[in-house]
């Protein structure tokens, strides 16, 4: 079997014989039910290749499609004018790129569709070329967005920048609506939904199918597909690593599924990373090695935000749908960039459970968050994490202490407000790794416990207290019984009081108890 990673063009890989999971059914329903939409979708997640096969479809090459689910649903196979526009190949650095890209592709259509610009703005020329492909083919035009958000997120952190993109996409996409009567289908997809682009607020005609259950699994792979199309794949990989079919089959699914974007559906994998698994035939962290926006850590840093909430937190629907680009709510990017996913929904108060859609994710995105909080460089991380987890399985918890006191260092002064925070994000963070090779939890029903740690041998109970004394800690301990559920674990208890001085912004004395 051929793998098409990295390949997009639904041509070429029909052509050249690499593995096609069938969604085709389900763009026959999304072209007859209706005409223009709107796809968010988290990236590497076939959305690039979504639009290439409907680009295949309009333009009548229904060669392409042989043994596939369509060949038997459509009959007619007419061919339709295409303007695929792509956004992703720029940086969008400065105001000139994006109209350097769009220019360059509605050049290209110019020519094709023998249309002279008259209006030299891209938004009059976009709908002057619109109209041209129709006169010109005798059919409406069929327009394909890829990647729209790509220069809206690009600027998170440069807001001229961003407002300049901002006004140029409002003004570009609000053309939709004006050439409606030319357009035989539209579909623009990208990662996110911004509240304040023009194609969502003034567009009547346009239905954003991001949380449908009608058409949830456009992308992605669901159990179903993964056992139809992968089975001898999945054995090969479960051979490559010492399995049964049936254990590879639950470490897939524990790894890399888990997406649900609306509630009450299937859950999908990730096409990226079960491709990648199955031709490598070994579990790693694929889709995360592609790399993780800056500006993600970014604006949860700047809201302040506690990274353990991020864990079975609540949102409305509207919070999740869009984003307002004057606000640094965390949580819809996170949502809609595929880092958190729908877990449960709650009927009565119409609210949705978000958590980490699998282990790839989260454990990918903890580890990718250490370096933000702390001076440690991302190549030191693992080296880190292992200092931590031989102090506790060796029962050294001064030595547990140090490294945490080293981790620590060098906080920066601007925090003091909110250093509570910071300090929390750091510990959930750092436990968050130690438990790929320890338990380390955050709860008991004794109460909010700050560091709670097991081994074969030790469980540590660790309280921190922000400005006050070690001993104060302590008391704590001692006095909520946080030890109390371990009485007859056999394990030895360490408890661990401990004060962080707002003045030196780290730990500033210990106390510690066997």
């Amino acid at each position: 079997m051929i793998y098409p990673i990295g390949r997009q063009n639904f041509e070429n890989l029909r052509n050249e014989g690499y593995v096609y999971v069938d969604k085709t059914a389900l763009i026959y329903k999304l072209v007859k039910e209706g005409s223009i939409y709107f796809l968010s979708r988290p990236r590497r997640f076939g959305k690039s290749l979504l639009l290439s096969t409907l680009e295949a479809y309009f333009t009548g090459k229904k060669h392409l499609f042989a043994g596939l689910a369509i060949e038997q649903l459509e009959k007619e196979w007419n061919k339709y004018p295409v303007l695929h526009l792509d956004l992703n190949a720029k940086k969008f650095d400065k105001k000139e790129d994006l109209y350097d890209i769009i220019n360059a592709q509605l050049h290209y259509y110019e020519e094709l569709y023998g249309y002279n610009a008259v209006d030299t703005s891209i938004e009059g020329r976009f709908r002057a070329v619109i109209r041209a492909a129709k006169e010109k083919t005798g059919h409406n035009t069929v327009v394909l967005i890829d990647e729209y958000d790509k220069p809206i997120l690009q600027a998170i952190g440069n807001e001229p920048l961003q407002e300049e993109f901002r006004n140029t996409l409002k003004a570009f996409y609000g053309v939709l609506k004006s050439a409606d009567a030319d357009l035989k289908f539209a579909l623009l997809t990208g990662v996110t939904k911004f509240a304040k682009v023009s194609v969502f607020s003034d567009l009547n005609n346009l239905n954003d199918i991001s949380m449908s259950p009608r058409f949830h699994n456009i992308c992605g792979i669901t159990d179903e597909e993964l056992h139809t199309v992968f089975d001898d794949e999945i054995q090969a990989l479960a051979d490559a690593n010492n399995q049964t079919k049936e254990e590879a089959y639950r470490r897939l699914q524990r790894t890399y599924d888990g997406y649900h974007f609306t509630h009450d559906t299937q859950g999908l994998y990730n096409p990226f990373s079960i491709l990648w698994t199955l031709n490598e035939k070994r579990y790693g962290s694929y889709w995360f090695s592609t790399g993780t926006p800056t500006y993600l850590v970014e604006l949860i840093k700047k809201a302040n935000f506690n990274i353990e909430e991020l864990s079975d937190y609540e949102a409305s629907e509207e919070q999740l749908s869009s984003i307002h680009v004057d606000t640094i709510d965390p949580i819809p990017v996170l949502y809609q960039s595929g880092y958190l996913t729908i877990k449960d929904f709650d009927e009565e108060f119409r609210l949705y459970t978000l958590n980490y859609p699998n282990e790839e994710v989260k454990n990918g995105f903890v580890n990718f968050l250490l370096p933000f909080y702390t001076k440690v460089q991302a190549s030191q991380t693992a080296t880190i994490v292992s200092k931590f987890v031989t102090s506790v399985r060796k029962g050294k918890a001064d030595e547990f202490m140090r490294n945490l006191q080293s981790l620590m260092a060098g906080t920066p002064y601007e925090l003091i407000k909110e250093l509570e925070n910071h300090y929390q994000n750091v510990i959930y963070i750092i436990t968050k790794l130690m438990g790929l090779y320890v338990q380390a939890e955050y709860r008991t029903s004794n109460g909010r416990i700050d560091i709670l740690i097991g081994t074969n041998d030790y469980i540590y109970i660790i309280e921190l207290k922000f400005n006050a004394t070690a001993q104060e800690a302590m008391e704590q301990i001692e006095n909520k019984d946080y030890a109390l559920p371990f009485a007859t674990d056999g394990r030895q208890i360490i408890k661990i009081g401990a004060n962080v001085s707002k003045e030196t912004r780290n730990i500033e004395e210990w106390i510690i108890e066997q």
